[in-house]
């Protein structure tokens, strides 16, 4: 299904491993391009604070900030990878907690895309642009809630 307008995406990235996220950013892109969408990048300090900047653009997006174009989705990009102390199991949780909170709250097309890894070899499978490219399912999950919105008259809006 082909959205009318053209979707405008918001993409926050949490970039601690660049070397992932990009691979990440490109399969997101690429879905979105394809779909007809405009995004624009957010870059964040880590995956904690995905959840304040998606906000903040939900908030710039209904007049807050005075932008002039909405944004009508929104996805979220990250890694965390498994360490020695359990600050991974609270980053993982409370972050994922936090957007689901702002997906279902505000009513949100949110496509999730943080990787929570035991090691750099899981997140590079799952984040190569040539296998499952998880930046790439993130995007598609956030064009289908799109999708049902308009189905059901919520789109655009």
């Amino acid at each position: 299904m082909r959205l009318d307008p053209p979707p405008h995406v918001m993409l926050v990235v949490a970039p601690y491993y660049v070397h992932i996220t990009d691979q990440m950013v490109t399969g997101a892109m690429t879905v979105l391009t394809d779909a007809g969408a405009t995004a624009e990048r957010f870059d964040v300090a880590g995956a904690f604070e995905l959840p304040v900047a998606i906000r903040l653009g939900v908030e710039a997006s209904a007049g807050a900030g005075g932008r002039n174009k909405p944004f009508d989705g929104y996805v979220a990009l990250g890694c965390v990878i498994r360490g020695e102390t359990t600050h991974y199991d609270h980053i993982c949780q409370e972050t994922t907690r936090a957007l689901q909170e702002l997906s279902v709250g505000h009513r949100l097309a949110l496509g999730y895309g943080l990787l929570t890894c035991e090691n750099e070899a899981q997140a590079l499978a799952r984040a190569d642009v040539g296998r499952k490219n998880k930046g790439a399912e993130a995007a598609r999950a956030c064009l289908k809630t799109l999708e049902v919105k308009a189905r059901l008259g919520l789109y655009p809006g």
